[in-house]
């Protein structure tokens, strides 16, 4: 696709992406096939050793596991990022088998082979696109579960990066967040008690909105007008003359993995999370608009000015007045040391089911007095330190073996959640200290 671009081909990462709705579905029959042919093998040599084997011994092998990571990044869209998003948001009390197959996806993205990324390119823009460029590098600077990015510049040298989104993915979500529902359900390793219908449903819808490049397109020029003005942040523009719903061109802005902070100064570090947090506080409390992915690939590090660089804002969406209200009495409560009142506005806000605070309170109000002391802490909030994370999944782990309790807060909740988490996990691979009361004071009036 591009004579003058000699950069290395892995080959071994490259693979073609199912796009049709028989060969997708035939690749979860050939998932679903496998994990049955290795469960009945493995039991039979399991019963042939005397041993009387768990269904979820047979199920969470190895190969299995294997088999599953596999088959989810091999079709990428939106069984690549189900799995994704669960191993996000519920990593820490989920199975461990469960956890370490889907956390797996985080890294895993083949991509796709120059033939089919012709063949996308050339519907979208039409046969004579290349010679609109330049350079086009055919190899993607990055891969992920909707789509491949690529480097090309314009004749006028301009740069660009340019999403171009896998075939058939918009298509597919639907049915493969059905079929992966149905896997996780079918192999046991989430519970029938669970009612998560709103949850996929809401997962569908945003993954649609994802899908949507030119939505896209709109938050991006939406971010650059919040921001505008603050240096702290650099939001890439899109070029219209250049996008359609499945290719999204935008301006290259160079910088490194955000995790290359983690050999940075200690000062440094501690300022570019304060400003992710604020970043994030401003969302909730004032633009009344979050971008919710946490992917840490959404943002990068500009060394020489000390700038962030947001990029992917598929996952922005409205913060409903009501969600936003609820987390503000929560850090009200939590700042004032109010352990009563945290109870309470964690059961407002739906984080906590009421059967919780009726079957286990003094487990529930040892919870909140652990994140009490650790939150009102003298000085700035060790993010390295998380010793106290431990102790709360033990006890939260406890509370779960009572399936009576199990509970999903609203969905609506639950993406500004992921937000949340995500920023802190990031905090806490760079060991950042932020002195996140004083922040959250000056939000809270």
């Amino acid at each position: 696709m591009d004579d003058e671009d000699d950069t290395p081909v892995d080959n071994a990462r490259y693979r073609a992406v199912p796009s049709g709705r028989a060969s997708r579905l035939g690749a979860f029959g050939k998932l679903a096939g496998g994990v049955a042919g290795s469960l009945i093998g493995e039991g039979a040599r399991r019963l042939a050793r005397g041993e009387r084997p768990q269904m979820r011994d047979l199920l969470l092998t190895p190969a299995n596991a294997r088999r599953l990571t596999d088959q989810l990044s091999h079709l990428r869209g939106a069984a690549m990022k189900l799995g994704q998003m669960i191993s996000m948001d519920a990593g820490e009390f989920l199975p461990p088998e469960l956890a370490e197959i889907l956390s797996a996806l985080r890294s895993q993205a083949h991509r796709m082979p120059p033939a089919q990324l012709r063949d996308v390119l050339d519907a979208e823009w039409g046969k004579g696109w290349r010679t609109r460029f330049r350079r086009f590098n055919a190899t993607p600077i990055a891969a992920a579960s909707i789509g491949q990015v690529h480097h090309a510049i314009l004749p006028d040298g301009r740069e660009l990066a340019i999403k171009v989104q896998y075939p058939g993915v918009r298509e597919s979500i639907d049915s493969d967040v059905d079929n992966v529902a149905t896997l996780l359900r079918v192999s046991g390793l989430l519970p029938r008690e669970l009612a998560i219908g709103p949850l996929l449903e809401e997962a569908k819808r945003q993954l649609h909105e994802e899908a949507d490049y030119l939505r896209e397109a709109e938050q991006m020029r939406r971010y650059a007008t919040m921001l505008d003005g603050d240096d702290r942040y650099l939001v890439p523009l899109p070029h219209d003359d250049l996008s359609t719903v499945r290719v999204l061109t935008m301006d290259f802005v160079a910088g490194e993995p955000i995790e290359a902070l983690e050999t940075e100064p200690q000062d440094i570090r501690d300022r570019a999370m304060a400003e992710l947090i604020d970043l994030v506080l401003r969302e909730l409390f004032e633009f009344g608009v979050m971008q919710t992915d946490p992917n840490f690939a959404n943002y990068r590090y500009r060394r020489e000015t000390g700038q962030l660089i947001l990029l992917d804002f598929g996952a922005a969406r409205d913060v409903e007045p009501s969600v936003a209200d609820g987390y503000r009495r929560l850090l009200s409560a939590g700042l004032a040391e109010d352990r009563d009142a945290v109870r309470a506005a964690a059961v407002e806000a739906g984080f906590v089911g009421p059967a919780v605070v009726e079957n286990h309170r003094d487990l529930l109000d040892r919870m909140i007095d652990i994140v009490l002391r650790e939150m009102n802490r003298e000085g700035p909030f060790d993010f390295g330190d998380r010793a106290f994370v431990g102790v709360l999944r033990e006890q939260g782990m406890e509370m779960a073996s009572d399936r009576a309790t199990w509970h999903i807060p609203p969905v609506e909740t639950l993406f500004v959640q992921r937000k949340i988490s995500g920023t802190a996990l990031l905090a806490a691979r760079v060991k950042a200290r932020v002195d996140i009361r004083e922040m959250a004071r000056s939000y809270l009036g």
